[in-house]
């Protein structure tokens, strides 16, 4: 597993690289979770699209595991990791732009 990544990082930096990986993997997937639970809860449209942005970054901790694995080329990781920043980020603005304006802050 280790090999793959042995082009351009050492065996120190690539095993440090896949305990980062790996907990910002579990972490995501445990925003993923608690925002699909209050998705299911509220049922409203502005918890669909923050659980949609939880999503895509839980998809692009996976897409570095497939790198780092040579599953996916460093091209299409590239794409794919810039694409969902830029989804992530539209799927934010778009949720506080049309979100419930009944409740203010006072």
């Amino acid at each position: 597993m280790l090999q793959s990544v042995s082009d351009w990082l050492s065996g120190g930096e690539a095993a440090v690289l896949l305990a980062v990986l790996g907990l910002a993997t579990l972490g995501t997937a445990v925003l993923f979770l608690t925002g699909l639970a209050g998705y299911r809860r509220r049922q409203s449209k502005v918890y669909l699209l923050v659980v949609s942005a939880l999503g895509l970054l839980l998809a692009r901790s996976i897409m570095g595991f497939g790198t780092v694995l040579d599953l996916v080329p460093m091209p299409v990781h590239h794409l794919v990791e810039h694409g969902s920043d830029f989804g992530v980020a539209t799927l934010i603005l778009y949720a506080l732009y049309n979100g419930d304006s009944s409740s203010s802050v006072e």
